[in-house]
C-alpha cells in the first residue's frame, strides 16, 4: 500500500484523531503577548499556568538585554556549521566550563537541543553488549534513546526500586555472558506529575551493583537543590551520579541542553554524538545569552525560594480542597479527577472561558481511562494573588464535577454556575 493512501486512511494517530475537533484551542493553541502571568487567549486575558519558565527568566531586565544586544552584534547565522567543523568558539568552550563548574564536574558539552542530546548521548554510550535499566515513566527523548539500543532494554515500574533492584540483577547476569555494562536511566523530575526520581536510593544500588547512572534532570536544573544544582545536590547524591543531562528549555528558558560528567567521556562524546556532529551548533546569541541565564541561576537563591513558596501554597490549597495531585514536589501540579473526554473537555472550557485560566489538560491514552489531569506549572513569576484565584476556581469547579455539570452538552458550558 502506498505510505500516504495508509495515512490517509489512518485516524491519525492517538493525539491526531481528535485534531479536527482540537486544532487550535486543545492543541496547538495559540498564546500571545509578553511571556507573563497574564497572557491572552482567544480574545481573552487568561492566567497562564502552562509555561516551563520556572524561574521566571523569560522576560527578565537583564535576560532581554543580554539576548537582544547578542543577536544585534552576532545575529542568529553565526556560527555557521556544526562544532566540529565550523561552529566552534570560545564562548561555546566558556559556557561549558561554567556548566561543568556549577554541577561539580569535570567538563560539559553542550546540544544545540536537549531532545536530540539526550538521544544522541543514550546512542553515543552504548553497545550492542551493553545493557540499559531505565524507568517506565521516562521521557520521550529518553524511550526514543533507548529504541536506538541494538542490545537489551529492561526497564521497571516507575520508582519502584525493589523492581530496579530486580532489574539490575537481570543486567547483571547479561552482561556477564556479553562482556557489556550497564545504563542507568532516570529522571530528577518526572515532568508530567512533578513527582521526584528516587535518586538517593537508586544510588545506594551502586554498592550492590555495578553500573553507571545517567540522569535526566531537565526539569530540576536550576530549581531543585539548595543552589539549584538540580535533584542530585536535592538529594544529596552529586558525587554519584555519574552523567548528569540538563537542558535549557525550563530554568532558563532558551533553547540548547548539556551533559556534564568525567572529562574523558565528555570527550568521548563530544566526538561521537551524532546529533551534534551532523548538526548546526547553538548560535552565539542563545550561548551569551545563557551565560547570563546561568548566572542568574548562581544567584538565585531568592527566586527559588519564592517559587518553592508559590509551588507550597498551590499544592497545599489543591490537597486541603481534596485534590488528588499525586507525589507533585517540584515546579509542575497535576490535578487529577475521575472523568471522561466530553467531560474533560467541558471542564478546560469553563476554565479557560468563564475563569479565565489557561492550563493544560491531558487525557487518555497518557493517563488510565476515567482519568482526567489537568497540569498546572508554577514559576517565580506568579504571585500569592494568582494562587488565591487559582483555588478559589478549582473550589468552583470541584462542586460542579460533585454535581455532574460537566456530564452536559458542552455548547452550555458558558452559561453554566453553582448556587
Amino acid at each position: 500500500m502506498d505510505i500516504f493512501d495508509r495515512i490517509n486512511e489512518t485516524q491519525g494517530g492517538p493525539l491526531g484523531q481528535y485534531r479536527k475537533q482540537a486544532h487550535g484551542y486543545f492543541m496547538y493553541p495559540k498564546i500571545e503577548g509578553e511571556i507573563a502571568p497574564y497572557m491572552m487567549f482567544n480574545g481573552k486575558k487568561v492566567l497562564t499556568w502552562t509555561f516551563n519558565n520556572y524561574l521566571g527568566l523569560a522576560n527578565d531586565p537583564e535576560v532581554r538585554k543580554t539576548d537582544a544586544e547578542a543577536a544585534k552584534k552576532w545575529g542568529l547565522a553565526y556560527p555557521m556549521g556544526a562544532r566540529m567543523m565550523s561552529g566552534h568558539t570560545s564562548l561555546h568552550e566558556k559556557l561549558e566550563k561554567e556548566l561543568a563548574e556549577f554541577e561539580k564536574k569535570e567538563d560539559a558539552f553542550l546540544f544545540n537541543f536537549g531532545y536530540q542530546g539526550m538521544v544522541s548521548t543514550i546512542d553515543a554510550l552504548m553497545t550492542r553488549h551493553d545493557v540499559i535499566v531505565y524507568d517506565s515513566e521516562a521521557h520521550a527523548c529518553i524511550m526514543d534513546g533507548v529504541r536506538l539500543h541494538m542490545g537489551h532494554r529492561i526497564t521497571y515500574p516507575h520508582n519502584d526500586i525493589e523492581k530496579c533492584d530486580k532489574a539490575l540483577a537481570r543486567a547483571t547476569k547479561l552482561c556477564q555472558e556479553s562482556g557489556g555494562g550497564i545504563l542507568l536511566i532516570t529522571e530528577g523530575v518526572y515532568g508530567m506529575t512533578g513527582g521526584l526520581g528516587k535518586l538517593d536510593d537508586i544510588c545506594k544500588l551502586k554498592e550492590k551493583y555495578k553500573f553507571r547512572i545517567l540522569i535526566d534532570d531537565a526539569h530540576g536544573f536550576g530549581v531543585m537543590g539548595e543552589h539549584g544544582r538540580g535533584t542530585s545536590e536535592h538529594f544529596g547524591v552529586m558525587d554519584k551520579v555519574d552523567l548528569y543531562f540538563g537542558a535549557f528549555a525550563k530554568s532558563m528558558a532558551a533553547i540548547g541542553g548539556f551533559v556534564a560528567g568525567p572529562s574523558n567521556i565528555i570527550d568521548f562524546l563530544r566526538y561521537n554524538l551524532r546529533s551534534q556532529i551532523y548538526a548546526k551548533s547553538l548560535p552565539m546569541a542563545f550561548v551569551e545569552g545563557c551565560l547570563k541565564r546561568l548566572e542568574l541561576i548562581r544567584n538565585g537563591d531568592a527566586r527559588r525560594a519564592h517559587l518553592r513558596e508559590i509551588a507550597g501554597a498551590l499544592q497545599g490549597g489543591l490537597r486541603k480542597l481534596g485534590f488528588e495531585i499525586g507525589p507533585a514536589e517540584a515546579c509542575v501540579t497535576p490535578v487529577f479527577i475521575k472523568g471522561t473526554v466530553p467531560e474533560a473537555t467541558n471542564i478546560l472550557i469553563d476554565l479557560r472561558e468563564n475563569y479565565h485560566i489557561f492550563c493544560s489538560v491531558v487525557v487518555y491514552p497518557v493517563v488510565p481511562k476515567g482519568v482526567i489531569m489537568f497540569r498546572l506549572i508554577c514559576t517565580a513569576a506568579h504571585q500569592m494573588e494568582h494562587v488565591e484565584y487559582t483555588l478559589k476556581a478549582f473550589a468552583e469547579i470541584k462542586k460542579k464535577v460533585e454535581a455532574g455539570v460537566y456530564k452536559t452538552d458542552g455548547s452550555k458550558i458558558k452559561d453554566m454556575s453553582i448556587n
